[in-house]
């Protein structure tokens, strides 16, 4: 295809010779729900897209015949008038991200993204994660740069996470290194409230410092202390759904001394400042 005659078109008259390309979604509904006692949906039918990412707490969902189980970080997606439920287990607080969008008149590739899968994933300490408050917080905002922002975000979100399924079928097929980097991601979950340093990684995993990137970088999409960094952020989103801490104690909990650095910190990850995550979680 010579793109070099089509950016000279008229977008009319690109559309039909551009099947990769696609009008940006509609998002109607974009919002974190904290579950109060007993709260359950049982057998509803949407007619658009879903996605419900799991930010704390267990639920059974079923969808289509299918039952998963699903914990932190978990990424389920289901289609136009599939039959679902929500059942969290009553043995801690349910909380979860719902984005409910459509392409409107627009055929839009899915199958070949998902195939027929329903569960894509666990995002838990992934960017992800954060892209996914993100957009609840930016969907709460006037005006068009914020609503152009959440299509972004979302169509980042669809594509990243198709890609991280692709990439995990491939490492599955690839398990030499497996041990090494489960060692280095256990001692950053173990050590997160500190300044961990690259060499001590080095030293865990007898790579080299070179070779320790290249293999953390393409399994896990970031470097070692960038992980660090996701780790930490997900931690104050627990402290701060878990605890009466303040900012202050949070920060000191995730190894930040200085909260204006730490503040700095989660808003440049995420979007927004931690007291903006907190004021986003609905209750009802």
């Amino acid at each position: 295809m010579d793109y070099y005659k089509l950016s000279g078109l008229g977008p009319n008259e690109t559309i039909g010779v551009l099947p990769d390309y696609y009008f940006p979604p509609f998002i109607t509904l974009a919002h974190m729900f904290s579950a109060p006692p007993n709260w359950a949906i049982r057998n509803r039918e949407m007619k658009q897209y879903v996605l419900q990412y799991v930010v704390d707490g267990i639920a059974d969902y079923p969808i289509e015949g299918n039952s998963y189980t699903t914990r932190r970080g978990d990424l389920l997606f289901h289609r136009p008038m599939e039959r679902h439920s929500i059942l969290p287990h009553s043995s801690q607080p349910y909380v979860c991200i719902s984005i409910v969008f459509h392409f409107g008149l627009s055929p839009f590739p899915v199958h070949e993204l998902y195939s027929d899968e329903h569960y894509l994933g666990n995002f838990a300490d992934h960017p992800i994660d954060n892209m996914l408050s993100e957009l609840v917080a930016n969907y709460r905002q006037p005006g068009l740069d914020y609503q152009m922002r959440c299509q972004s975000l979302l169509m980042r979100i669809l594509t990243d996470a198709s890609l991280r399924s692709k990439e995990e079928a491939h490492a599955k097929n690839d398990a030499s290194n497996k041990p090494q980097l489960v060692l280095v991601k256990n001692y950053l979950h173990s050590n997160y409230h500190r300044d961990v340093q690259l060499k001590e990684l080095e030293e865990l995993s007898g790579w080299s410092k070179n070779y320790l990137l290249l293999i953390f970088r393409k399994y896990m999409g970031m470097s070692p202390i960038q992980y660090l960094t996701w780790l930490r952020i997900n931690k104050a989103k627990e402290l701060a759904i878990h605890s009466n801490l303040t900012i202050s104690e949070i920060a000191e909990r995730v190894g930040y001394s200085d909260v204006h650095t730490f503040g700095r910190m989660f808003k440049k990850k995420t979007g927004h400042s931690l007291s903006q995550f907190c004021a986003n979680l609905i209750h009802s």
